[in-house]
């Protein structure tokens, strides 16, 4: 494994930023940033909205942010399901969130076609947990020049993300994020072993947890997901305490609504009280020297 240690905050061997002027984020710096939105693109609207609220309590809280939607969720549990937008629709309600919102953006693809598309307007493709592995869909992100983050699959070992980390730097990324999303246990159920963050760090890029999809209970109401997400400020604080280089969670204003991932999102007037509580995690973690031992 490559990187320098477990447990450091800074010591992350491939840097980068993402975005640009006074809200581009430092990725792998040392300073915890925000990934977040609604599951989906429900509206033009409520997508600009909700970019805008939590964009404003990230600047109160001097805390880097992206903003997060997916234009089509592919992988939903039944044919029935809502999905989102068209492809040219949800492109264009991003690009509104850029312009507008002034935020860098970042949205899932699910298949390699859309790479190229996509990139034209977000700032980062991700890689959903499901397509982990797929080695054209890798490719095809990777050939962009866009950052990629790479969801490590529900089936993964934390050490078997090399693989897919490999495909991405043979397709000549160097700006990678890796993010834990929770590991199947028996059915309809996620956890989190939280070694996973540390031991995929050792691979020199940044890593993200998500504290939403962690609390996911798939296929738990048997045409939707189901999900705890009382739990999720627990997973959330923990993650701060482990030492992670951003945070990614699901926001929507009502989840109880939401056309996608309700049960694990996190309500919007909770957010800000809940970011407190993990960047003084952080601070208190970063006050002291890490600790290191074999």
């Amino acid at each position: 494994m490559r990187g320098r240690g477990y447990g450091q905050i800074r010591l992350v061997t491939n840097p980068f930023d993402i975005g640009k002027g006074s809200h581009q984020v430092p990725v792998g710096r040392g300073k915890l940033f925000l990934i977040g939105g609604p599951c989906v693109i429900e509206s033009e609207d409520f997508t600009l909205k909700m970019a805008a609220g939590i964009a404003a309590i990230c600047q109160r809280l001097n805390m880097p942010f992206i903003f997060k939607s997916s234009f089509d969720k592919a992988n939903r549990t039944a044919i029935t399901s809502f999905r989102g937008q068209e492809l040219d629709m949800g492109v264009k309600i991003l690009q509104r969130v850029k312009d507008e919102v002034g935020v860098p953006v970042l949205t899932d693809i699910h298949e390699s076609y859309q790479a190229e598309i996509v990139a034209g307007v977000v700032d980062v493709l991700q890689i959903p947990a499901f397509l982990c592995r797929q080695t054209d869909l890798l490719l095809a992100a990777a050939a962009t020049g866009r950052a990629v983050n790479v969801k490590k699959g529900q089936f993964l070992a934390p050490w078997d993300i090399q693989h897919a980390v490999g495909k991405l730097e043979a397709g000549g990324a160097t700006n990678i994020l890796l993010t834990e999303r929770g590991t199947s246990f028996g059915y309809n159920t996620l956890v989190v072993d939280f070694r996973s963050l540390p031991q995929m760090r050792e691979f020199g890029y940044p890593i993200v947890f998500d504290a939403t999809h962690s609390v996911q209970m798939p296929g738990g109401q048997g045409t939707t997901s189901g999900g705890q997400r009382q739990f999720v400020p627990y997973l959330a604080r923990a993650a701060a305490a482990v030492g992670v280089d951003a945070l990614f969670m699901e926001i929507h204003e009502t989840p109880d609504t939401a056309l996608s991932d309700g049960p694990n999102m996190v309500p919007l007037a909770h957010l800000e009280a809940l970011l407190r509580q993990v960047l003084s995690i952080r601070a208190a973690l970063e006050a002291v020297p890490p600790v290191h031992f074999q």
